[in-house]
């Protein structure tokens, strides 16, 4: 019984959503319904952890619920802490947010929404999440080391020292183009500054709370 209910469940995401995308596909003209947008990525993302994030985890990564992280392990109050869930999960979208979720979608939108969307969703599911999945599995089992320390150690001095003069020059040429963007969308739009300024306090706020 228990089995018969997850399947309706899921059927009804998936239909859900193939719903929502058709309401994207066939809307004409400038205006539409933000809830097809949200229907749509709610049930893809849905689907996605459910079936490949599932398959990643067991059959790529093969996650392990009883091992601790070094934050646990090591816990020397300073480069390891525990943290609550709830913060480690806000700092993946601060993280996460690069040029390709935000040009690529904003390039894609030229075209109609049902392009902007794939984009963003398809992109999320089959890269940017697994991705940072992948990297954050990596980077636990091997206490806590950075990209650049992992490609040292596979690599050796040589390659290690490539891959993170390389992932420098990115992050250099990423922030760069960010910052153009993000200027130029702010220099006519006092409310724009005005948010981002309030993201300090807010910040303040939150860490003395917590």
């Amino acid at each position: 019984m228990a089995s018969l209910r997850k399947t309706v469940f899921w059927l009804v995401v998936v239909g859900l959503g193939v719903t929502a995308f058709g309401g994207i596909a066939l809307a004409r003209g400038e205006p539409i319904n933000a809830w097809w947008l949200i229907a749509a990525a709610v049930c893809v993302y849905a689907i996605g952890f459910r079936v490949y994030g599932a398959w990643v985890a067991t059959r790529v990564l093969l996650v392990d619920g009883s091992q601790v992280t070094p934050a646990v392990r090591i816990n020397d109050g300073r480069d390891f802490v525990p943290t609550n869930r709830w913060v480690v999960f806000g700092h993946h979208f601060a993280a996460i947010a690069g040029p390709g979720p935000l040009i690529g979608p904003t390039l894609a939108a030229q075209f109609g929404y049902l392009p902007g969307t794939l984009w963003i969703l398809i992109g999320a599911v089959l890269g940017g999440c697994i991705q940072d999945m992948t990297v954050l599995f990596f980077s636990t089992r091997r206490n806590g080391r950075s990209l650049g320390q992992m490609a040292r150690e596979e690599l050796g001095p040589v390659g290690g020292v490539a891959a993170q003069v390389g992932t420098m020059l990115i992050l250099v040429i990423l922030i760069s183009v960010l910052g153009l963007i993000i200027v130029n969308a702010m220099k006519h739009s006092p409310w724009a500054t005005a948010t981002v300024v309030a993201t300090i306090p807010i910040a303040v706020l939150v860490g003395i709370y917590m």
